[in-house]
């Protein structure tokens, strides 16, 4: 299991344990993580999942591309640390990931 570290809106943190292979959408959504609405399921067609990276794993990341970066317009306050969760797979070298939930989803 990976932990990803969730910051939810008004600052609670939770660190979830995260199966390989799963979103980071998913595993917010399966542990009822605040915040990420997911209304599409993970189909890169809303953007009811953004959340900021922290600036310390934007490289490891790696920016949002092609549709996911389209999409990212329609998010609320959107940033250059911006990213869509369920555009990110959990792998082991994300191991300790911190996303940061914006107050509102689009």
């Amino acid at each position: 299991m990976v932990k990803i570290i969730y910051v939810e809106p008004g600052g609670n943190e939770r660190a979830v344990d995260v199966a390989e292979g799963y979103s980071v959408m998913e595993g917010a959504v399966s542990n009822g993580v605040k915040g990420i609405v997911a209304e599409c399921g993970g189909a890169c067609s809303c953007a009811t999942c953004h959340a900021y990276l922290d600036e310390a794993w934007l490289d490891l990341v790696g920016p949002a591309e092609g549709d996911e970066a389209d999409m990212l317009e329609f998010a609320h306050e959107p940033r250059a640390n911006s990213r869509l969760t369920c555009q990110i797979e959990v792998t082991e070298a994300l191991d300790g990931l911190r996303v940061t939930i914006p107050d509102a989803q689009a």
